[in-house]
């Protein structure tokens, strides 16, 4: 089976923040990944970390400052000066952290001077930061409104034109399923540029253990494909976090 990290933002929300570490440990997770903790002392994330042996799989950037704010802003043309700054502090978090990878979000825009924007971003990004793990994820259009990075073959496109060995794509198959109506064969065609994925069932985001993709049978072709990165469970429980876990035993 492949190697599985409990997305902290999305399980374990019964619980304060803090006390999800030692809740994913005791479901067996060995890895978690958190989408923005910039509102957490990171020290004490690291003491958690530590104290339950636990890894730091991945966090998003920018901003820092996300609750009620934009969904991001590497896209949006004018704001490359905003993007650096932040960047640096969601850099050093990460650092602090070890977090794996970093992950970039474009934010809502449109069109080719926001794809030119998202890449020079990206680019000094990979630059700046040689040694950490940078992603970008497409994200549906129905979840996100607006949002830059809505296409698969845009998330190559811009993996390509920025032609860094740090950076590559994350893939969640709830948004390859809203977004192609193909999680598997996406996944084909992607596998190659990515270096992290993201499980929730389709179509209620729920526990990946039943709907429309056989997950057991996509761990197996992971497993087959040689496949080394993490799979994060990031979706909605239907009840208490802990007993929904089947679905990492198949």
């Amino acid at each position: 089976m492949p190697k599985f990290c409990a997305n902290l933002t999305w399980l374990f929300t019964e619980l304060p923040f803090l006390e999800r570490f030692a809740a994913a440990k005791e479901a067996g997770f060995d890895a978690v990944e958190v989408l923005f903790p910039y509102d957490v002392n990171a020290q004490d994330i690291v003491n958690e970390l530590s104290k339950h042996e636990l890894q730091m799989v991945l966090i998003n950037c920018p901003p820092p400052n996300y609750t009620g704010g934009e969904q991001g802003f590497a896209a949006v043309p004018g704001l490359e000066q905003r993007f650096r700054k932040d960047f640096l502090r969601a850099l050093r978090y990460a650092k602090t952290l070890g977090a794996q990878h970093l992950h970039i979000m474009s934010g809502v825009a449109e069109g080719a001077a926001a794809k030119e924007a998202f890449v020079t971003n990206l680019r000094w990004a990979s630059i700046e930061a040689p040694d950490q793990s940078l992603t970008i994820e497409p994200i549906n259009n129905e979840t996100m409104p607006g949002y830059f990075l809505n296409s698969f073959d845009l998330g190559r496109d811009i993996v390509t034109a920025v032609d860094a060995p740090n950076l590559k794509l994350q893939f969640d198959t709830f948004h390859a399923a809203k977004i192609t109506g193909d999680v598997l064969g996406t996944w084909e065609a992607m596998r190659d540029v990515t270096a992290h994925i993201q499980v929730a069932q389709i179509p209620d985001r729920g526990e990946p253990d039943q709907g429309e993709v056989d997950y057991p049978a996509f761990f197996e072709s992971l497993d087959a494909q040689g496949y080394q990165g993490w799979v994060a469970g990031e979706y909605k429980p239907r009840a208490a976090t802990a007993d929904g876990l089947g679905w990492i035993a198949g």
